[in-house]
This record gives structure tokens, sequence and C-alpha cells, in this order.
């Protein structure tokens, strides 16, 4: 096994850097630079790193040894925290890099060793790969949870009730003569069938954490001139969107980020719509039809005109999407079922924020069970239903134990792919990918 090296902190001048050895020579490594040998376990010591190539001084620095198995990649592991000055950094780097046992890390690859030394499943992987990328407090909450296994307990529970009727299944081939009783995988019906149900259940809650993981996708629909933009300023809290009397200054898609209750939200603002008068206003209100489409939840807005009239409707709204009137400051309107606002004088900006926070968290928010988290879980989660369900079928019309038994199979590996109990290797480098160097 190759000793590796990196950098595990973020890039650029911070006040402390940390840069992660790991493998069976990292001792050797503190040894070459400080003098010294590591020191205890989870103890840190105070030492002088020096250039092993003319001993010239490059850092005072703590340093921390965690004596595998017991580390994060379950192996020998040393960390060097050192000022984060660029020069100190790339000097210590570079120093690292001059010892014939070292080579640099890939991406990911400290969290890679982790999982193949099974201090982690690839939920966990992905809780903690979501952990760093966290941009609010539900995100945070939500991969902290998957990262300490609440999603992987779930699934390796259900794999292993899967296994237990499968050995059944497949005692009833191998050992046909023994004393076993007769019929014994058809009398597991009920199992199978329970375990569909939970993950039947599960699969139905929505794409709740999927959601929470990538963003709630919100569309501002309406025809022209009704303030579509400005309300986007308002709740974005600053001139994202160019506003302007004249109809069609909208041509594409524009979105701002926002952070509601803890949830991240994508909101964009769309072309208005109407029967457009060229290719390019026509390109805009095709996009918007399509991106409202698409979107988790739309706010159809509708205006006041100084007459007391209507301009725009609601026919565009559908169930869940949050109706606005807008330009109250023209008038009096008692429009049922419609949240009155003024995006010029702000009146009612507060109750719509308010509404949509709460559809927000209602199509995100953080569930007493873990969700779901990414495409994938979703994959394996359908294939393996669909192997339950055909081995439920199979023993419906009392179709041969193999057939039963295959189908079972198939299905407890679609959940081992999951967690990264069988059948990974091709999944391996689609989960670290995105893994920044020295994590």
């Amino acid at each position: 096994m190759e000793t590796i090296y990196a950098l595990s902190s973020a890039a650029g001048r911070a006040g402390v850097a940390v840069i992660r050895v790991s493998g069976p020579a990292s001792a050797d490594a503190v040894r070459v630079l400080t003098g010294e040998g590591p020191g205890r376990p989870r103890e840190a010591v105070l030492r002088t790193l020096r250039d092993p190539r003319d001993a010239s001084i490059l850092d005072r620095a703590l340093i921390l040894w965690f004596e595998g198995p017991a580390s994060f990649t379950g192996e020998d592991v040393a960390e060097f925290h050192v000022h984060g000055g660029r020069a100190v950094v790339d000097g210590v780097l570079v120093a690292l890099g001059r010892l014939p046992a070292l080579r640099i890390a890939t991406a990911g690859e400290f969290t890679r060793r982790a999982f193949e030394n099974g201090k982690l499943d690839l939920t966990e992987v992905e809780g903690l790969a979501d952990l760093i990328e966290a941009e609010t407090a539900a995100q945070r909450v939500q991969a902290l949870r998957q990262m300490e296994g609440a999603l992987g307990h779930i699934y390796e529970g259900w794999r292993g009730r899967l296994m237990r009727v499968l050995a059944h299944a497949e005692a009833e081939i191998d050992f046909p003569e023994e004393e076993i009783p007769g019929d014994l995988t058809r009398k597991l019906g009920p199992e199978i069938t329970r375990l569909a149900d939970e993950i039947r259940n599960h699969l139905d809650d929505g794409r709740r954490g999927e959601r929470l993981r990538d963003g709630v996708e919100v569309a501002i629909i309406g025809p022209p001139n009704v303030g579509k933009s400005s309300l986007l300023n308002r709740l974005a809290r600053r001139e994202a969107a160019i506003v302007s009397d004249e109809a069609g200054t909208t041509r594409d898609v524009l979105e701002v980020r926002l952070d509601l209750g803890g949830v991240p939200v994508t909101l964009a603002d769309t072309a208005g719509l109407r029967d457009a008068v060229n290719a390019v206003e026509q390109e805009g209100v095709r996009r918007a039809l399509a991106r409202a489409e698409g979107a988790d939840l739309r706010i159809v807005v509708a205006a006041l005109r100084p007459d007391g009239g209507l301009e725009g409707d609601f026919s565009l709204a559908r169930e869940g999407d949050l109706r606005v009137l807008n330009k109250a400051d023209l008038g009096p309107s008692n429009l049922p079922g419609a949240i009155l606002v003024s995006a010029a004088t702000g009146e009612g900006l507060d109750w719509l924020e308010e509404a949509l926070t709460q559809l927000v968290g209602e199509k995100a928010g953080i569930a007493e069970t873990p969700a779901i988290t990414r495409g994938r879980h979703r994959e394996g989660l359908l294939a393996c239903l669909g192997g339950l369900e055909r081995a439920l079928g199979a023993l419906r019309e009392e179709r041969a134990i193999e057939l039963v038994a295959e189908d079972l199979r198939l299905a407890a590996r679609s959940l081992g792919r999951i967690t990264g109990r069988v059948d990974v290797e091709d999944l391996l480098d689609i989960v670290f990918r995105d893994f920044c160097i020295g994590k």
C-alpha cells in the first residue's frame, strides 16, 4: 500500500493549514521532517519541521498521530497543522514530495481508502461529500445524519432481512434431501411482502431528501408587466433582474439562490407569457413554459390595474402553487386565494416570504426518517423492489424455487450496491469524482 499526502484544508492563505499523510510510511515522514517519532496517538505535539535536503526550517507545527486502524482511513495517519501561508504550505508539500515512499493523493483518495478499509459505507461517504458542500443549516443536518450512518443502517437492515429469506431458499435448493421443513421459502412470503411495502413507502416519500440536497426549484410565472422581476428582486433583496415598464424586458430565465428556512431555493424569473411578437421573445416564452412545467413550486403572478381591473389571471396555477396579486398600492382587492402584495412599496412581502418558506419546507424539510438523497439510491431501491415483486409473483404462481431465489438474490445485490457491499467497482469513480484533493 502506497503512502499518500495532500493539503486537506482549503487552498489559499489561512491561519492554519492541515496537511495529511496516510499509509505505512506516515511515521517515517514525521521522523524525516522533525527528527523525532510521531508521539502518542491523538496527542498534539509541537515540532520544528525541517527540509530533509538542507535542514532549513520550514515551520513550527502541531503534529497529530493516528495509529491504524483507529484513524479516518483505517491506516496510520499523520497530520501536520502548519501556519497557513502559501510559502509554508508549499515548502512542506515539496519536502514530503521528496520522500521516495510518498506520493501526492488523488481526488477523494483518503475517503476512498476509508471506504475500502471498512470505515465508511458508500452512503456515509456521500454524506461526507454533502456535508462539505452544505450551504444551509437543513442541508448540514441531513448530511450529518447520512454521514453518521442513518440511511445506510436502514438499507443494511433491509438487506440483512432479505439475506435471511434468501438463505432459506438456498437451503431448499442445496439440501433437498435434508430434514428441512417443506415449502419453507413460501412460508416467508409475508416477510418479503413487508420488505417490499417498507421500500415502497420509502420511495413514495416524494423527493424530499434530493430536493434538500439539490435545492427546491421555484418559478415565477405570469404575463408581462405584472411585476415578476420586481418580486424576484424583493425576495432576493438585491437588484438581480432588470425592471422596466416595457413589455418583454425579460427574455430568458434569470435565477437567484435563496436560503428559506434552511432549505436552498433556486428562484427563477421567467419571460412574460403572451403571444410573442418576435423569434427571441418566442424562445423566451418557450423556456418560461418549460421551466414552469419542471419546477417544484410556482408563484403565479397577476396585478391590479389603475382602473381596478386585473392584468392576467390565475388560470395557469396548479394545486400547491402560490397565487400572488401584485400592485396592491393601486387599490384594494379581495380576490380569494391570492396573497396581496406590492413590489413597489414592500406591502405584503413578509406574508409572501412566510408562505413560500412554509411550502418549501414541506417540499424538502428534514423528515423523522432519513430520506433518499441521490438518484442512484432511488435506482437501487427500484431495482430491489422489482426483484421482490417478481419473487412474490413466482411464489404465487408456484414456480420453481430456483427462480424465486434468483429474484431475491438480484434484490439483495441491488441493496448492497447502495451501501457498497457488493459489485461496486464500477460505482467508485462516480461516488468519489467530486471530492477535492486531500479529502
